[in-house]
């Protein structure tokens, strides 16, 4: 039988693949065991707070383990494959390490099929791709069949069950008795979903082994009763969430309207569509809204900035990366156009095409959802008026686009129908005053009003 020695084998660990993240949940694997991997090679696509995103393994060799089904929340650092670079036969699978002979079979039976029956820890040391043995006792929390009572819940243990911290605190928190929870993980380690299968109503504790494929459904799965339907929070939606009880606790907000007559904008969208400059670009009211506002910045250039709280300090920023708000079925995500104020029209026309169809496909990066100072959210896509936004963190200023209606509109002093639309200004009021604030939405308001604007203020 071929067996791997532990120099042949690489572990590769989920990075961090944006900053400051600390865990991502992995949702499909491009990989199985046995498969042979080079360096480059997508393995495995995972999700993490900002957005989703394909892994590739950074060497050549065969697929030893995958460490986690999909659907599996695994924290930054944390091994997920074991590749064989020795460059032989994919290797039959073999335990890591000497394993006591009876909770072997235990242990194997809380794993989820498709995963080899390897002992190995949950993750391994930074500093070292050793995998360090489990004491006797602690692998003998898993429960054996034959410990299970007769309504498919295991029996209470008297070993402490093992847990990380940040899983003890949330049953903690959920009033889950760690000690009546059946664990999944490698090395009968209790995770996440375990804790929340045991809150979860009318759901058996042990269930048949069924394949990793289907069981990872379960992990984020809708869980709906007569009464009522819980989603679990997690990855962007989740991070959006946190995000914004932390810019609504933190910033002051002062939001300011107005309503303007963009019936000429409107009209130079048309015209634009059929100039050859921009034949193959997206070209709508939003391109001339964002363009606008980046000519109120140039004019206002100290609403473009950020609050450092550690210094003490207001940062001016002299470059514009510009967030656009887009719904997407993870949630809220705003990437930002980097330096779009040295772009010309079309360009800030590509950029925004790209921005946009990115984020529809899911893929955008965590680096272009970082570093925004302003961001345009349009609500009016969805036919509402308008409303009061609640600032990016670190950002100073978002706008939100209403809806473009055709109104009764004095014009030239007759009632005429217009383009009309609202627009709402909210700004961080430690940088932002209201002299400033409304400087700014004036000059949107005006250059929409007369887009012709845009060439002698550019």
């Amino acid at each position: 039988m071929t067996t791997m020695t532990e120099a042949s084998v690489r572990e590769f660990k989920m990075p961090d693949v944006g900053e400051g993240l600390t865990e991502a949940e992995i949702l499909k694997w491009y990989v199985q065991v046995g498969d042979t991997v080079t360096d480059g090679q997508v393995v495995c696509e995972v999700e993490t707070a900002k957005a989703a995103v394909e892994l590739p393994i950074p060497y050549d060799g065969v697929v030893r383990e995958l460490r986690f089904a999909e659907g599996t929340t695994v924290d930054v650092g944390t091994s997920i494959i074991a590749v064989d670079v020795s460059g032989g036969a994919a290797p039959e699978p073999a335990p890591a390490e000497p394993a006591p002979a009876e909770p072997a079979p235990a242990v194997e039976e809380a794993e989820p099929q498709g995963r080899t029956p390897v002992l190995v820890g949950y993750g391994v040391a930074a500093s070292s791709t050793k995998r360090r043995p489990r004491k006797g006792p602690e692998v003998a929390v898993v429960a054996a069949p034959a410990e299970l009572n007769g309504h498919g819940a295991a029996a209470p243990v008297k070993e402490r069950p093992l847990a990380k911290p940040p899983v003890r605190k949330l049953a903690k928190d959920l009033g889950v008795d760690l000690a009546r929870v059946t664990p999944s993980g490698p090395d009968g380690i209790i995770t996440r979903e375990d804790v929340h299968a045991a809150v979860a109503p009318a759901e058996p504790v042990v269930e048949a082994p069924v394949p990793a494929q289907a069981a990872a459904p379960a992990v984020a799965a809708v869980r709906d009763s007569a009464r009522e339907t819980r989603i679990p929070v997690k990855g962007v939606r989740k991070a959006t969430a946190q995000a914004m009880i932390g810019s609504a606790f933190s910033a002051p907000h002062v939001t300011e309207f107005v309503t303007v007559d963009v019936t000429r904008t409107m009209k130079l969208v048309e015209e634009l569509k059929q100039d050859k400059e921009f034949q193959g670009l997206r070209v709508n009211p939003l391109l001339l809204i964002a363009k606008a506002l980046l000519v109120a910045i140039k004019r206002n250039p100290e609403v473009n900035a950020s609050w450092d709280e550690a210094a003490q300090e207001i940062v001016l920023k002299h470059y514009v990366n510009l967030g656009i708000a887009a719904a997407t079925p993870r949630g809220l995500i705003v990437p930002n156009i980097k330096d779009a104020q040295d772009k010309t029209l079309p360009q800030l026309s590509a950029a925004l095409g790209e921005l946009v169809t990115t984020a529809r496909e899911g893929k955008t990066s965590p680096a272009a959802m970082q570093g925004g100072t302003v961001t345009i959210t349009n609500v009016g896509v969805f036919g509402v008026d308008t409303g009061t936004p609640i600032l990016n963190p670190g950002e100073s200023a978002i706008l939100a686009v209403g809806a473009i209606k055709l109104q009764p509109w004095v014009h030239k002093g007759k009632v005429k129908p217009r383009q009309v639309t609202t627009l709402a200004l909210s700004f961080d009021h430690r940088l932002v005053d209201g002299e400033l604030g409304s400087k700014v939405l004036a000059d949107i308001a005006a250059i929409l009003e007369q887009p012709k604007r845009l060439i002698s203020w550019a």
